[in-house]
Parts: structure tokens; C-alpha cells; sequence
């Protein structure tokens, strides 16, 4: 029965552990959106204000506080086809993210070409919120994702190299 291993490929050759490591990330981001998404269904025929009084109780919030009052009169425009909206997206990203972590954790061309097509296409987004509001967190991402978009841009240029040379041989 063949064995398999988290650091050799067939062949003996070692995993990427970059590419391992944003197989990972997108995993973990593929999780989160499923929270989301199971936390939009689980809000579904609730009233989205009590169920935010109540967290903010169970926090110890002040519920007049300008924090609980802001999120109180943004959860306001939400209703149950905007929940269902929110969950239909978060469970999609997260089955595309998971898809990208697969592909890059088998190593798979159409893996980094998809994970570099997604992660340019979010880039202008991510820019443009940076520079309405900025913040650390948006700032942390958009270092990654600008890193991760190197790094793929890198592994496909030198595997692109390594098939031409191989072709002339």
C-alpha cells in the first residue's frame, strides 16, 4: 500500500512549503466563510436587532453605546433575502477558496494559475478600501495577498522556464 507523506511527493521530492502554507491559508480562509455562511442561515426568521442585544449583552456591552447602536441601526437593512444572499456568497467563496487550496496543496498548475487569477482580481477592491478607511487588518491583507501574487506569479514563470529548457534538451 503506497504511503503518503505531508513533506515528500511522488518521487521523493520535497512539497513547496510556501505553497503549503498558502494551501493552508486558503483553507483556513475557505473555513471562515462557512462560518459566515452558517451563521447568515442560522439568522434566518430571527430578529436580527434581539439577537444583536443579546450578544452585546452577553459581552457586557453598554446596549446605548454609539458601537451597539451603529451595528443596531446597520442590522436594520438586513432581511432574511439579504441573509440568504450573504450565505449563498460566503458558502461559493468558500467551496472556490477550498478548491484553491486543494490545487495548490496538490501542487497542480491549474491550481496557482486559478489562486492568481482570484487573488489579482480582489486586489483593486482590497486598494480602493484601503484608501477609503485605512486600517491595519486591510493593510495586513493586502501585504499578503500581494505576496502570495508574487510568490505564484514566481513558481508558474519558473516552471514556464523549466518546460521550455526541458523542451530544447
Amino acid at each position: 500500500m503506497p504511503r503518503f507523506s505531508l513533506r515528500t511527493r511522488r518521487g521523493g521530492q520535497r512539497r513547496d512549503p510556501l505553497l503549503l502554507t498558502i494551501a493552508v491559508y486558503k483553507f483556513l480562509q475557505a473555513l471562515l466563510f462557512i462560518a459566515i455562511g452558517m451563521g447568515a442561515h442560522r439568522l434566518l426568521h430571527k430578529d436580527l436587532a434581539d439577537q444583536i442585544d443579546l450578544f452585546a449583552r452577553h459581552l457586557r456591552f453598554n446596549p446605548e453605546s454609539r458601537l451597539v447602536t451603529f451595528v443596531l441601526e446597520k442590522a436594520s437593512l438586513i432581511n432574511d433575502p439579504v441573509l440568504r444572499r450573504i450565505g449563498l456568497f460566503a458558502y461559493c467563496y468558500a467551496a472556490l477558496t477550498m478548491v484553491e487550496g486543494i490545487g495548490l496543496y496538490l501542487e497542480k498548475a491549474w491550481g496557482e494559475y486559478l489562486t492568481l487569477a482570484i487573488t489579482a482580481s480582489f486586489l483593486p477592491w482590497e486598494l480602493l478600501e484601503i484608501f477609503r478607511h485605512i486600517t491595519w487588518i486591510r493593510v495586513g491583507l493586502f501585504t499578503i495577498n500581494i505576496l502570495v501574487l508574487l510568490y505564484l506569479l514566481r513558481v508558474v514563470i519558473d516552471r514556464a522556464r523549466h518546460r521550455a529548457k526541458s523542451r530544447k534538451k
